[in-house]
């Protein structure tokens, strides 16, 4: 352990007198060029500052001395010269990250939802990159802050039609990917478009499926959440048979009125077996032709577990229910990020370099090893979900404060990760 920690406190002298003259490892790629005339790529001098590796096709006396008239041209002293390209240990926090395209963990999944611990933007960093609010906290305001790829929109389309003209639907994605700001999206829809639509949405709060860990919820819950929504002034009856004849009268009564009505059900992953099954039930009130409920049940994975069409407990929900999986951002994550950045009028490009989104994408996945016995294969699973990449962009952000970086670059994003000690 005590050998890991020194390596771990060791790096070359120009990257501290790099962040001492403010100047970003882009610059100085920027300011060299190779013999021929080329410019030295910015990975290039990465893999020089973070891990000491010198590029093979140029000449490493004339790349020192052009570095070194580039650091005096900046202000450096005899000081900062010397024993410039020497290794050093250091105290500091910060330290240069392997540059690796898929991180490995073989363990478990849920290990590297470390990835997923809150960072919020400070003030340095909001006052350092301009900018008038936290483009990642409290954000949603209007229907124009969603972002929408065709993956979301599909979605989004979905949940909208469901809450319309009925069906039965369960949106499944991981923890932030998106979940809650669609159904809140299907809220502001409502309410913009002035549709007659009633939005039945039973508390959850300490639900679990089963009584163990917590209180599941029940038929006879929903069926008073339904009746309460409908008329507040009517008070459920007590008996199952009475309250369930009681709620298809205030629902005929009301669908004559011209009102649709749809149950939405967050953490439906946390419902019991019994009770997703009892929702055929819920689902064939009808009035003629006309369904009287339709449903949408949001979860995590979990709930494409129990609503899997080898669970023969849910077959008949199954078999009634659209299931479809959020998926991540991944090749969106630049136009994720743009948007974010332009909802506040703010060019996201005056604080990225481009290379800093690939590193982004390749930082949120892992490989995981799946199967049983010898029969097992590694899969790369993605977690570049809206929540994951705003918690790794304002830590990079807040990193590059600290570090003097004009911009954030793939290094930054590297290392705010190792900042974090993930």
């Amino acid at each position: 352990m005590q050998q890991a920690q020194q390596k771990n406190t060791v790096r070359m002298k120009l990257k501290t007198v790099l962040w001492q003259l403010n100047i970003s490892q882009s610059q100085l790629a920027a300011a060299l060029e190779k013999d021929n005339g080329e410019p030295v790529s910015q990975s290039t001098v990465a893999q020089l500052v973070n891990h000491n590796q010198w590029p093979k096709t140029m000449d490493r006396q004339a790349l020192e001395r052009k570095i070194k008239e580039l650091l005096f041209a900046r202000g450096a002293n005899d000081d900062h010269i010397r024993d410039l390209f020497e290794m050093e240990e250091t105290d500091a926090a910060v330290l240069a990250g392997r540059a690796a395209s898929v991180p490995s963990n073989a363990n478990s999944k849920e290990s590297y939802y470390m990835l997923l611990r809150k960072n919020t933007l400070n003030r340095q960093a909001k006052e350092h990159f301009r900018l008038p609010c936290d483009p990642f906290t409290d954000e949603m305001q209007s229907e124009q802050d969603v972002f929408l790829s065709d993956d979301i929109r599909y979605v989004r389309q979905a949940i909208r039609q469901t809450a319309k003209h009925g069906g039965m639907l369960a949106v499944v994605g991981e923890s932030g990917a998106g979940k809650s700001t669609l159904r809140q999206d299907l809220t502001e829809w409502i309410i913009a478009t002035r549709e007659p639509i009633t939005v039945i949405e039973p508390y959850i709060l300490g639900v679990e499926d089963d009584n163990v860990k917590g209180k599941t919820l029940k038929a006879l819950d929903i069926t008073g959440a339904i009746i309460r929504c409908i008329d507040p002034s009517v008070k459920p009856r007590r008996s199952q048979e009475d309250r369930s004849r009681q709620m298809h009268e205030l629902l005929l009564a009301s669908a004559q009125a011209g009102r649709r009505h749809v149950v939405i059900i967050e953490e439906a992953h946390s419902l019991p077996i019994t009770t997703l099954k009892h929702l055929k039930r819920f689902y064939e009130l009808q009035a003629g032709f006309k369904k009287l409920l339709a449903f949408i049940l949001v979860g995590q994975t979990e709930l494409a577990d129990k609503l899997s069409e080898y669970n023969p407990a849910v077959r008949e929900v199954v078999q009634r229910c659209e299931l479809i999986r959020l998926k991540p951002l991944d090749n969106q994550v630049e136009a994720y990020i743009k948007h974010k950045f332009a909802r506040i009028d703010v060019d996201y490009l005056s604080i990225f370099e481009p290379s800093a989104f690939d590193e982004i994408r390749n930082r949120l996945r892992m490989s995981l090893s799946v199967g049983r016995g010898k029969v097992r294969e590694n899969q790369v699973i993605s977690l570049c979900y809206p929540l994951a990449v705003n918690n790794l962009v304002s830590g990079a952000m807040n990193l590059a404060v600290r570090l003097h970086e004009a911009k954030v670059t793939a290094e930054l994003v590297v290392e705010s990760l190792r900042d974090e000690g993930v």
